[in-house]
């Protein structure tokens, strides 16, 4: 599933050529997505400018004259700049056509992704509003994360990949995030002192900067929004290296499902 380095990879990439544009034209494959896709867009956005757009965890906002799209890539999905000719694809459910001659479209092989429009706030949006803070920003860090921690009982994996803790986190960045701070993915996370809390922290921002100037990391379908795959699995620690020895101390690395999730990690570099 794309997370925070790959969303933001997206909108950097695609950013440059919506800023300012006019929507021409919206052209609807597939209302089927996640959630029904609102059938009024067809009607409601050609015409309106793009003023905007941010990534609010692992969903992209677009800021319109008269509201925002807030869109989620899911599992499989992509956003791309193709010209207005192209040919759609079996998979290509959601074309914002531009006046410029291009268009921005949305591809999502299993669906999981969605398209809604939110007028007013949209940090009130019910997708958005129950969020945690940005990783890179100053209101997470190790401070933080000690408090929310406290008399929680769940795997400190797990509370790292809880949006409401923090956002964006999602598998491979818990997985590589605890295995440079030296924490074991098991481990509860109430039980984690202040110091080691502070290393998570430093460990989140300096692994998803790190996957950021890297492009994001390819996995199966993922690419950025100019349609080059991302690099940082080139640079992964422990995701995908069950069994592999172990790049500090060459012991095998562990395997074992953790939420339906795999959980990488060595028994001896992490406590």
């Amino acid at each position: 599933m794309p997370e925070l380095p790959e969303v933001e990879t997206t909108l950097r990439g695609i950013l440059p050529h919506l800023l300012g544009q006019r929507v021409a034209a919206l052209r609807l494959r597939q209302p089927a997505l996640r959630w029904p896709v609102p059938g009024e867009l067809t009607e409601l956005l050609p015409g309106q400018r793009i003023h905007g757009g941010r990534r609010r965890g692992k969903y992209l906002l677009l800021a319109l004259d008269d509201g925002h799209l807030l869109l989620h890539l899911g599992m499989s999905g992509s956003l791309r700049i193709v010209p207005a000719d192209t040919p759609a694809g079996r998979h290509d459910h959601f074309d914002l056509v531009l006046e410029t001659g291009v268009l921005l479209r949305f591809t999502d092989p299993r669906r999981f992704g969605s398209v809604h429009w939110v007028r007013g706030p949209p940090e009130a949006h019910p997708l958005l509003r129950s969020l945690g803070p940005e990783p890179l920003e100053d209101a997470f860090g190790g401070e933080y994360l000690y408090r929310r921690s406290r008399g929680r009982r769940v795997p400190v994996k797990s509370f790292l990949m809880d949006s409401r803790v923090v956002v964006g986190i999602g598998n491979i960045y818990a997985n590589e995030t605890l295995y440079l701070a030296g924490v074991h993915p098991l481990r509860t996370a109430g039980r984690i002192g202040a110091a080691r809390c502070d290393r998570l922290a430093a460990a989140v921002k300096t692994v998803l900067v790190d996957a950021l100037a890297q492009g994001g990391t390819t996995l199966r379908d993922f690419v950025g929004g100019d349609g080059r795959p991302g690099y940082f699995r080139q640079r992964l620690s422990v995701y995908g290296r069950g069994g592999m020895p172990c790049l500090q101390c060459a012991r095998p690395l562990r395997e074992l499902r953790l939420a339906q999730r795999t959980t990488v990690y060595c028994q001896r570099c992490q406590r």
